[in-house]
């Protein structure tokens, strides 16, 4: 069976939890994703911010994105995959909990993203669909 470590995108950027929301977007522009994992000081992930994160919760509510800082963007506990977990429970916790993106973790350790696309060219189709399917309900 297909594990996470096997179709994740490796060695994630991550933005700190201390930099500006400005900073995190040229980083996006920079790697050319829509996500970001947030770290804090101890490398330890705290949250994701993505590209709809900056748009709805600084830019449309008037904010500066040079004085918000990722951690504050950072809300509750990320949803997260093991590295050795196996694609159904990849796309259970996806489906689930209704992201596109899942950050990979190996202990403590953020080791990798998985994206929808990841699992697209990883599992057969009739899988995908039903992810697809899943995560296009109600959004």
């Amino acid at each position: 069976m297909t594990r996470a470590r096997e179709i994740m995108t490796p060695d994630p950027t991550c933005v700190q939890t201390s930099q500006t929301v400005r900073d995190a977007a040229q980083l996006m522009a920079d790697k050319g994703v829509g996500a970001l994992p947030i770290c804090g000081e101890d490398n330890r992930l705290k949250g994701m911010l993505t590209d709809r994160d900056i748009v709805v919760k600084v830019l449309a509510e008037g904010k500066d994105p040079r004085a918000v800082t990722a951690g504050e963007l950072a809300q509750g506990e990320a949803v997260t995959i093991g590295a050795d977990d196996e694609a159904t429970e990849i796309m259970n916790t996806m489906a689930e909990h209704k992201v596109r993106r899942l950050p990979v973790i190996d202990g403590h350790d953020l080791v990798g993203i998985i994206s929808q696309a990841d699992v697209a060219r990883a599992l057969p189709e009739p899988q995908v669909g039903d992810l697809l399917e899943a995560l296009s309900v109600d959004s």
